[in-house]
């Protein structure tokens, strides 16, 4: 039998996190703000790459830890990030300003996602990262979606809520909500999806690009 827990534990400590969003992480700790891991993020940063993403939106922008991994595959690239916390925020635009990220390319909006999300443009983004509780998440995954175009990414971190989600016997509500989320992609004839071990499970899903006929 593979050592599972050996493994997951070489590759969450293979990448090295770059000084900048290491001090992005340290401020992130002193607000007691959980941040995706070293690996998840630069999981995320090979995802933009390979989707050579110029849009992207995150719902949870913490203190700009994960926003600093995505902004991190292209100087080109923009980011639009969601949050409803206004200290969180306020910390994360001194990290994107000690990265030297341009205000032109990161958007930082307070305010609840679902309400941003449903006045942006549909189907307009190539990458769209969603880090927020699962009740919260649930409630956002169809706005979520239709930003995604197609050949874009909808990304979710904590796919397996504290390894909670694989335990069929867990039936709280938050266990519950999240697998919801990912039932939506499992049973999705839109999108090609996965989930990898990164941190505490990262669910990837592609949508399908248009068949023109």
């Amino acid at each position: 039998m593979i050592d599972k827990i050996s493994s997951w534990k070489y590759a969450e400590n293979f990448n090295r996190e770059p000084d900048h969003i290491t001090v992005a992480r340290n401020s992130a700790e002193q607000l007691g703000v959980e941040s995706v891991t070293p690996a998840t993020g630069a999981g995320l940063a090979s995802i933009a790459a390979m989707l050579e993403a110029k849009n992207i939106v995150e719902a949870g922008t913490g203190a700009g830890v994960s926003a600093l991994w995505l902004l991190s595959a292209s100087e080109t690239s923009t980011l639009t990030t969601i949050d409803d916390e206004p200290e969180y925020q306020n910390q994360a635009r001194t990290n994107f300003q000690l990265a030297n990220i341009p205000a032109s390319r990161a958007r930082v909006i307070t305010g609840r996602a679902a309400a941003v999300m449903a006045n942006m443009t549909e189907a307009a983004y190539d990458l769209v990262f969603l880090d927020i509780e699962p009740f919260d998440l649930e409630q956002l995954l169809p706005q979520a979606i239709g930003l995604v175009r197609p050949s874009g990414a909808i990304v979710i971190s904590h796919a397996l809520w504290r390894d909670r989600v694989p335990n069929p016997a867990l039936r709280d509500d938050e266990t519950s909500a999240m697998r919801s989320v990912v039932r939506v992609f499992e049973e999705s004839e839109e999108f090609i999806s996965s989930i990898s071990m990164l941190g505490d499970g990262l669910l990837v899903a592609v949508r399908k690009p248009e068949v023109i006929s």
